[in-house]
């Protein structure tokens, strides 16, 4: 007999096979984190019902369950290894394997040797990660799969983990998209973040395998990959069995398995891990803490008729919907706190009806709504006021401390942390596109041990030794969880070390904190987070401060909105909002459809209400709402489009030399120009490709070999596809260490991956085997060398030019190039004088050339235009000022832009910069540091938005009218005080 144990990151299985290789018995199920159980009741099983004297040829594989085979002597068999095997064996002649597990994501290339590719400690596009965004929808895996197959559309929805998926799926659930469309689009991105994450550039053809549970139990997800790679995979019989089926065909060495489920129980008593110090030392001191937090508490009023006109505040969240009634003395009359189930729609007009049968006579004063879903609620109910979030939290906390200079809300999936000085928030925290650390990040954990997250939370009170677990994401964490359990940790100390992992998160993550005197001493905490009192007592430890919790840390944001309410709305103020008989008339549709108004192509979620009012959401721009696009009089980026669009549709010689390609990526959104003018000059047809879209970005993600470059790194791959299409000559795109000097730095280089990047493109584009990629190294600062380089460059795959020619070329091209940077600063000089004139507030929109492209920067340009003001960019301010000292070494040409124009910004009492910063990119985290520095110095808030492939805006658009709100209020305090 063989027994094949494979110990997966969320599933164990099993097989035991006779003489002939026959399967005698197999099993699959979750362990649910219970590995050493499941593993001793699998064995003592199998040796019961299968071997009579309990012995049989034993090896184990798996993720999991390396550690278990060595401390039990059983041999291990790597899973990659094991899965080798059972191809060769039962799917003779395959060329790939695709094998997505609970988390681990792997591809092995079986053609000329083995090549594995595997997911590193992230499992975003995993069966963890499916599970996830099952979870969020409120479905089952199955119930998943067969909504996916009514799918009409698909969204973009970033996969490289479930939290920045969240980010993405959580608006679609509360804009109303279909859920159908929502489950096939969660399984494209899983097919995209394999083919982009994992094959790194490797094509993916010929005979194709599909192996782990979601490909076994996902037909949606198998047609997904299909239809993406071009191919038929086959998913074989027991594809959920060929790790633990490998294992058992490679073992060769005999074992007991009662000896071995007797080792399992050994192995359990004696691990350790490392633990932290308990939150309470004795009963005594917490109750000393409860009792002190008890004391911030709001009066709770009977809600009767004597009430008078009453404010009501609605907390559209990420996960949960928050209800506050209030009188005008700011007492709570009511309060509702409950999951939204993905549309709160329905949930707010139930809450609003009942107030009104409760009530007979009711008189609403106000309604203000804030929270994820402010718009879609005050459009659907005809509410008041919307108010950005952040000021809903700010108003609850002065509520209850009115010296208060730091608060955090640590919500479902958002964390936000404000400075407070003079009155007005200085500053501002936003987790940018990750939940661990939030409400989310313990209700997942929960739910995967069995825990009702309150029943969860209360565990951690009073463990004695609380696992360390650092402050990592939640994917990450999982296997610190996992290996914690194995070492012996009880449930109990995992509970301790994943509060105390949350706190560390928001300290150290979010608000990147060296000690409590930086935050503040008047300190609130508040989000429905906080309702954990582990959570809350490993905040005061690690900070070595005492805060004020409210009692209604959940329902702050609700709070917030209804004083916000009570205190704008004039003495006999009678709210807008639906009445009795038209909540009862209520209803509401919804529908999804792709914008052609302009190159955006959103893709907009409609909303239509029974008396007719549309809410349209997903639009970046106006003309959905108005029929017209944002005025882009006072836009640099649309300036700047413009003039790149004048280059792409310049009429080309009657009768070009050649066809030469140019892959507008990266620094030829500002050299393009320069190349452009030279080539045409040489008579060359320029073959320039069109600014980035997410289908041109999907056409060249398998040719990508990392997946921690920078977005608009990767999208330069889909740009040599689209000139490959085009029938270019060649395709010039050069190494360039250095930029153009400025002088504003210390040096003038390009970062690594705009200098280098046509190398990585040369060695992985499978295109440029047939057209060549000219890719030499030039420096166009130094002109007489570049003269000399540059013929000898061209004149090798261009013989016959003439030297002259190309010298007129190249001065034509100096020449063009100065006059195009000359015209950015002349249209920005324009917008700032015009701004003033209309007496708009002025956003410097800082980040490097290729974040005027609007597959990258997502239409921020346009958001900023939403909210009233005029948009520069960082190149066009810059040049007022003069190199000056910075606290790192500075010489990077687009940084030495972006110091300057954030020295500038200081002097201007109109103009605020905000940074773009792409995920990957290194250089940024210096950057990032160095602008804030500058800016605070110069008593102005320091934005940061961080962007990649995610599309969603909703974190973006609240961190940006959190900056206006902020820049208000900040008038408003200096006007008081004048």
């Amino acid at each position: 007999m063989r027994v094949g144990l494979d110990i997966g990151s969320t599933t164990i299985k099993c097989v035991v096979l006779n003489d002939a290789g026959e399967i005698l018995f197999s099993t699959y199920e979750r362990h649910f984190s219970h590995i050493l159980e499941k593993g001793k009741a699998l064995l003592e099983k199998v040796a019961a019902e299968y071997l009579p004297d309990g012995r049989a040829y034993l090896a184990i594989s798996g993720s999991a369950g390396m550690g278990l085979a060595d401390s039990c002597k059983v041999p291990f068999v790597q899973e990659v290894f094991a899965t080798r095997v059972a191809a060769n064996r039962l799917v003779p002649g395959t060329d790939c394997i695709i094998e997505l597990g609970g988390e681990d994501a792997k591809i092995l290339f079986l053609t000329n040797g083995t090549e594995v590719r595997m997911n590193g400690s992230c499992a975003g596009g995993t069966g963890a990660f499916i599970d996830q965004m099952a979870t969020l929808l409120k479905m089952g895996a199955d119930e998943m799969d067969a909504a996916a197959q009514t799918a009409t559309r698909t969204y973009t929805i970033a996969s490289r983990c479930g939290v920045f998926a969240k980010s993405d799926i959580q608006p679609l659930i509360n804009q109303g998209a279909q859920a159908g469309d929502i489950a096939a689009s969660i399984y494209q991105a899983v097919v995209n973040q394999t083919i982009a994450g994992l094959a790194q550039g490797r094509p993916i053809q010929g005979n194709i395998v599909y192996l782990g549970g979601p490909l076994t139990f996902s037909k949606t997800l198998r047609q997904s990959f299909d239809k993406t790679l071009g191919v038929k995979g086959l998913c074989p019989e027991n594809s959920l069995l060929f790790v633990a089926l490998g294992a058992a065909f490679y073992a060769d060495e005999e074992s007991d398995l009662h000896e071995v489920a007797r080792r399992l129980d050994d192995y359990s008593a004696t691990a350790t891990y490392v633990s932290l110090p308990p939150l309470f030392a004795n009963q005594q001191e917490y109750e000393e803490f409860h009792a002190r937090h008890l004391k911030a508490t709001v009066p709770c009023l009977p809600f009767s008729a004597q009430c008078g006109p009453v404010h009501i505040g609605i907390d559209s969240g990420s996960t949960t919907i928050k209800l506050v009634v209030i009188d005008q003395n700011a007492n709570i009359l009511f309060e509702s706190y409950r999951p939204n189930l993905g549309n709160p729609v329905p949930l707010v007009r139930e809450t609003l009806l009942k107030l009104y049968q409760d009530h007979p006579g009711l008189e609403i004063a106000s309604v203000t709504t804030t929270g994820y879903g402010e718009e879609l609620i005050k459009n659907a109910f005809h509410c008041d006021r919307g108010l950005v979030e952040t000021v809903a939290h700010f108003t609850a906390a002065k509520h209850f401390m009115p010296d208060v200079d730091f608060i955090i809300d640590i919500g479902g999936q958002d964390m936000k942390c404000f400075k407070i000085e003079d009155g007005a928030i200085s500053n501002i925290f936003l987790n940018e596109a990750c939940s661990s650390g939030c409400g989310s990040f313990l209700q997942t954990f929960a739910q995967a041990l069995g825990y009702d997250v309150k029943e969860f939370a209360a565990l951690g009170l009073f463990a004695d030794k609380p696992v360390d677990l650092g402050s990592r994401c939640t994917v990450f964490m999982n296997s610190s969880v996992k290996q914690a359990q194995k070492d012996g940790a009880s449930i109990q100390n995992i509970s301790a070390g994943l509060s105390i992992s949350v706190v560390k998160n928001a300290l150290y993550k979010v608000i990147r904190a060296s000690s409590p005197e930086e935050l503040g001493r008047n300190i609130v905490v508040q989000g429905g987070t906080f309702y954990n009192e582990a959570v809350l007592r490993a905040f005061e430890k690690e900070m070595g401060v005492e805060v004020i919790r409210p009692d209604i840390a959940g329902l702050m944001g609700a709070y917030g909105a209804a004083l916000h309410g009570l205190k704008h709305a004039g003495a006999n103020a009678r709210s807008t909002v639906l009445t009795q008989d038209e909540l009862e008339n209520f209803s509401q549709t919804v529908k999804t459809v792709q914008c052609n108004g302009c190159g955006n192509h959103c893709q907009l979620t409609v909303n239509v209400f029974a008396d007719g009012k549309r809410f349209i959401s997903g639009n970046r721009c106006d003309k959905p709402v108005t029929g017209k696009a944002n005025n882009e009089d006072l836009n640099l980026y649309a300036y700047k489009l413009k003039l790149l669009e004048d280059y792409r549709n310049a009429p080309a010689p009657e009768q070009p030399r050649a066809k030469i390609g140019i892959p507008l990526c990266l620094n030829m959104y500002e050299l393009l120009p320069f190349w452009h003018t030279l080539f045409t000059k040489l008579d060359f047809q320029v073959v320039v490709s069109p600014f980035s879209s997410r289908k041109l970005y999907q056409a060249g993600q398998a040719t990508i070999p990392s997946d921690t470059a920078c977005f608009p790194a990767k999208l330069s791959h889909g740009h040599i596809h689209w000139l490959a299409e085009q029938g270019v000559d060649a395709v010039f795109y050069p190494c360039m260490s250095y930029n153009l000097d400025e002088h504003l730095g210390d040096n003038h280089y390009n970062c690594p991956v705009v200098a280098y990047y046509p190398e990585v493109l040369e060695g992985n584009c499978p295109e440029l085997t047939k057209i060549p990629l000219l890719y030499d190294y030039f420096n166009l600062e130094r002109r007489k060398d570049f003269y000399k380089r540059f013929y000898q460059s061209i004149t090798k795959t261009f013989p016959g030019l003439d030297k002259k020619a190309v010298h007129a070329a190249i001065d034509a091209a100096y020449d063009e190039y100065a006059r195009h940077m000359q015209q950015v600063r002349d249209k920005g000089t324009a917008i700032i004088a015009e701004a003033r004139k209309e007496g708009k507030h002025i956003i410097v929109l800082a980040g490097r050339p290729y974040h005027v492209d609007p597959e990258v920067n997502h239409g921020i340009d346009q958001l900023i235009i939403r909210q009233g003001a005029a948009v520069v960019t960082e190149d066009s301010v810059s040049w007022h000022e003069e190199k000056f000292n910075t606290s790192v070494l500075n010489q990077w040409t687009y940084h030495s832009r972006l110091y300057a124009a954030a020295k500038y910004c200081i002097g201007q009492p109109d103009m605020d910069l905000v940074q773009l910063v792409s995920f990957g990119c290194g250089l940024d985290a210096i950057t990032t540091d160095e602008t804030r520095e500058i800016l605070q110095a110069g008593g102005k808030l320091y934005t940061q938005l961080k962007i990649d492939e995610i599309t969603n805006l909703g974190a973006v658009n609240i961190r940006l009218r959190s900056l206006f709100a902020a820049l208000e209020e900040r008038r408003e305090a200096a006007a008081e005080r004048a």
